[in-house]
């Protein structure tokens, strides 16, 4: 008689603002949701490389996600383009780093009444060999139903130190962690690589979901029982589940490795490490993006409209304009439609720095593009000046703004696709392309599309004020109001 195949929980971590990778990663629209390998975000390819590890002793279920509340409709949008249906989406209403996330994780994994095996992986890495991947994480998985917690460790090809090691000794079925160690020096990296018994922490975990509850438990009691109190508040919405606000407020900010990996060697927690070969990159900052791209010749990569002469080694990241480049060695490019960032390709992870500087000076470059998306579809702000404004704006198929009003501002509207629904005060009318109305200042309006296209339209705005928060609303799909 053969026994139960083991039950296998995926949990795909989208949280991250991914602040290395700006101009094109921003708080809005972070890297995890970009595409930056393939046709495909990073998102969409680490829940499909986690769709194929079913096998006759494990059973799948559907994933997980853990993310951030303002990237909800994002999360299902590009679910949605990959044909997956997630069991929830687990929606933190504050960031509390990762150890809190993986907390709500396996919480709402128990609540089926089964302790499956939680394979926890970050939405912001590339591999370039799913069939490796898939076979570590399947070895990883049966290691799990010991009792252990499993953790990729990456066989390093080159003394990386942007990366944290593992120290392993070798036992039978899989290594034994013997001790964390962080990002080191080139020297020591390099003793690393010529030792052979570390690897790169990929920050992929097997474990079971009871396992790591005792192990937060064990080291962090604090953060496991306001986890736990804000997840007990929680409400849930379709496929979302919110932790109460208020209580994850409090949660103390931990990231996994800190809270519980690093503490486990020589306690009662078995930690053991699977190796993974399999072209794996966390794309932690430009310089990793350039290493995974295909390049020419000379040793460059160009996405987008780009024109190179006598150049080696450069990135250059084009979306909006044609971007040219001559005579430049080891150089990241990356532009958008609002901002140019260049930097020695060398130095690219101190590009966080230029985030910080933005926020620290009250500008908004480094929460959302020029072009932001909304559940509804998305705006693109094409003009600007002192008293007006003027938006491209996308409505999809079915959707609606909300039913609102604006203290300081009109708007006029030109159909430039599709059919609009739109409600003037007390009118409701349809209009089709290149038909226009007024909204007046203080007149309640509301803009759908009722048909089966996109519906876009040129926005007008004039007025004394133009902010986005000069908004009332009465009405709305996605619970604004």
């Amino acid at each position: 008689m053969s026994s139960s195949p083991i039950s296998v929980q995926p949990v795909v971590m989208a949280g991250g603002s991914g602040t290395r990778l700006w101009p094109l990663s921003r708080a809005g629209y972070p890297k995890q949701f970009l595409v930056l390998t393939g046709n495909q975000s990073l998102f969409q390819e680490a829940t499909q490389r986690l769709a194929t590890l079913g096998a006759s002793d494990i059973a799948l279920k559907a994933p997980l996600i853990v993310g951030n509340e303002e990237h909800r409709f994002l999360v299902l949008d590009q679910l949605r383009e990959t044909k997956q249906d997630p069991a929830a989406v687990l929606l933190e209403p504050s960031g509390r780093n990762t150890a809190p996330a993986l907390t709500l994780a396996a919480l709402q994994a128990l609540e089926g009444g089964e302790d499956p095996v939680l394979v926890v992986t970050p939405a912001d890495q590339t591999v370039t060999d799913p069939a490796s991947f898939t076979a570590a994480l399947q070895q990883a998985v049966r290691v799990a139903t010991t009792g252990a917690i499993v953790i990729l460790g990456i066989t390093p090809d080159s003394p990386e130190t942007g990366y944290g090691y593992i120290r392993s000794t070798p036992e039978l079925g899989a290594a034994r962690v013997a001790q964390f160690v962080e990002k080191p020096d080139l020297e020591t990296a390099k003793r690393y690589l010529a030792e052979g018994c570390y690897s790169w922490n990929s920050g992929i975990f097997v474990l079971r979901a009871s396992v790591w509850l005792k192990a937060l438990e064990l080291f962090r009691p604090d953060i496991a029982a306001a986890t736990r109190t804000a997840f007990a508040a929680r409400k849930v919405d379709d496929k979302f589940v919110r932790p109460g606000k208020a209580e994850f407020a409090l949660v103390p900010s931990e990231s996994v490795d800190y809270a519980v990996m690093e503490r486990c060697p020589g306690s009662e927690i078995d930690i053991r490490v699977v190796p993974l070969s399999a072209g794996w990159n966390d794309l932690g900052a430009w310089d990793a993006v350039w290493q995974v791209a295909g390049k020419d010749d000379s040793g460059n990569a160009a996405i987008g409209d780009v024109i190179l002469r006598d150049s080696s080694n450069v990135l250059v990241h084009a979306s909006s304009r044609l971007v040219s480049v001559v005579g430049l060695e080891d150089v990241v490019v990356v532009e958008t439609a609002d901002a140019v960032m260049v930097t020695d390709r060398s130095r690219s992870q101190e590009v966080k720095k230029i985030v910080n500087a933005l926020d620290a000076s009250g500008r908004t470059e480094h929460t959302l593009h020029r072009k932001v998306h909304r559940p509804w579809g998305w705006y693109d702000s094409i003009d600007h000046g002192p008293r007006h404004q003027v938006k491209r704006i996308m409505v999809k198929p079915g959707a609606s703004l909300s039913l609102q009003m604006h203290h300081h501002r009109a708007e006029h509207w030109i159909v430039v696709t599709g059919t609009a629904e739109i409600t003037n005060g007390d009118k409701v009318l349809l209009l089709s392309e290149n038909q226009s109305t007024y909204i007046p200042l203080g007149q309640t309006h509301r803009l759908a599309n009722p048909g089966k296209v996109p519906l876009e339209i040129i926005e007008v705005q004039s007025g004394s004020y133009l902010g986005e928060d000069d908004i009332v609303r009465f009405e709305d799909t996605y619970g604004r109001n």
